[in-house]
């Protein structure tokens, strides 16, 4: 690992880009973001706070060991690079052919309503547990397996309804592997689940499955793809008046994404167009949902509002709009990814504004609310860094105590 100054991470890209003789556009133009996008990055006006994205900038910049551009807590390598312990056999079970996956099962074939118990519960640990990336991952593969089993056995309506449990379970591989860093295998998965959904001429399957695929794409850098995806299935899957609600919220979760890719792709007029037609159909659902775990309703709606402006650097709107927003109880309908996603989002927006009390105060409600969650988030470690430099005995304390917890920092 090279040594680098205390920075924060978009000096370190720029440091970086500088040592490799290429300009804002350049870096940019490679990593599918445009030069406003890069100099916003490196001002440390927006975040980059996905490891799938940081390391497209360390490839373009030749940059070895990932922990030169997150800091010396962390050390991956972007030539192959550390990952999760679950990740390997997760990838074996994706790349084996069913038939094979499944021939060496013991016991029968799960019936469809036990397949379905298995992967609500799955979901239920992924989406509510404080620690889940160990216990979701290990039990991923094998579930994996079991759902093929079931499709391949079962017939008729019996089949129809495997395969929408197998959608749905092929969704939260997605949503685990990008959390994980693995946007490759994930974007896998949800190409599987689209096209097995596209088989049922389900539109609320079609849409929560298109809004999966979108969701890596913006994820990975590909902004425009993402937005051209949400749109075409936006149009795709028009309701009905009697639309029933999973449609609905399939429906409006497209208009989030592709609100998020138009403002990465530094179109913000379609980015709060997109919003305030998702506005409209949380609105005529009336409440908050999580219809094939798309979390879509009246909150995450005011939440991307939030995120839309953070994204366009004005922190000082993200946190008005942040007012009004209402952050769900944990255990809610709201996964509590989305929630935690959120609270950082808030925690980065009083940092640009330069209210250091408040950053500590959200950093600390993002650990209680998930000590695993902050741990993955190169955003707050390096919020927390910058804060180490400034330490007043008002929180110094406490913020010892989350540098140790997210590693920056050894216990004394």
């Amino acid at each position: 690992m090279h040594q680098v100054p205390e920075l924060t991470i978009g000096q370190r890209i720029e440091y970086f880009r500088q040592r490799a003789g290429k300009s804002q556009a350049v870096l940019g133009g490679l990593i599918g973001r445009t030069e406003d996008w890069v100099s916003k990055v490196e001002r440390g006006l927006i975040p980059v706070d996905r490891l799938s994205l940081l390391l497209d900038i360390g490839r373009v910049l030749g940059v070895s060991d990932l922990g030169d551009l997150i800091g010396p807590s962390v050390s991956l390598a972007v030539a192959g690079g550390a990952e999760h312990p679950a990740v390997p056999a997760i990838r074996r079970a994706l790349n084996t052919p069913p038939s094979v996956l499944t021939a060496d099962l013991p016991g029968d074939p799960l019936s469809v309503p036990e397949l379905a118990e298995r992967v609500t519960e799955v979901w239920k640990i992924y989406e509510t547990h404080k620690e889940r990336y160990g216990p979701v991952g290990g039990l991923l593969p094998g579930l994996l397996a079991e759902a093929y089993l079931t499709v391949r056995t079962s017939r008729g309506p019996a089949e129809t309804a495997a395969v929408r449990e197998l959608v749905s379970l092929l969704h939260l591989h997605q949503v685990y592997l990008r959390r994980v860093g693995e946007r490759k295998l994930g974007l896998l998965a949800a190409d599987r689940a689209m096209q097995l959904a596209d088989e049922t001429s389900d539109p609320a399957l079609i849409g929560a499955a298109a809004w999966n695929v979108a969701g890596i794409l913006v994820s990975s850098g590909d902004v425009h793809e993402s937005l051209d995806l949400a749109r075409a299935t936006i149009e795709h899957i028009r309701p009905s008046d009697d639309a029933e609600p999973d449609h609905l919220s399939a429906y409006g979760a497209l208009h989030l994404v592709g609100a998020v890719a138009a403002v990465r792709g530094n179109n913000a007029p379609a980015a709060w167009d997109l919003l305030r037609e998702a506005n409209v159909v949380a609105a005529r659902i009336g409440h908050d949902r999580n219809d094939w775990h798309t979390a879509f309703g009246p909150t995450n709606v005011t939440m991307h509002s939030v995120h839309l402006a953070a994204e366009e650097g004005d922190a000082a709107e993200a946190l008005r709009l942040a007012d009004n927003v209402e952050v769900p109880a944990p255990g809610g309908v709201l996964p509590l990814e989305r929630t935690t996603r959120y609270l950082v989002e808030v925690m980065h927006a009083n940092r640009l504004v330069g209210d250091d009390y408040a950053t500590v105060h959200m950093l600390k409600k993002i650990r209680e609310a998930s000590p695993e969650e902050i741990q993955y988030s190169p955003l707050a470690r390096d919020a927390v860094q910058r804060l180490l430099k400034r330490p007043r005995p008002a929180y110094r304390d406490d913020l010892r105590d989350l540098a140790q917890h997210v590693g920056v920092l050894t216990a004394a």
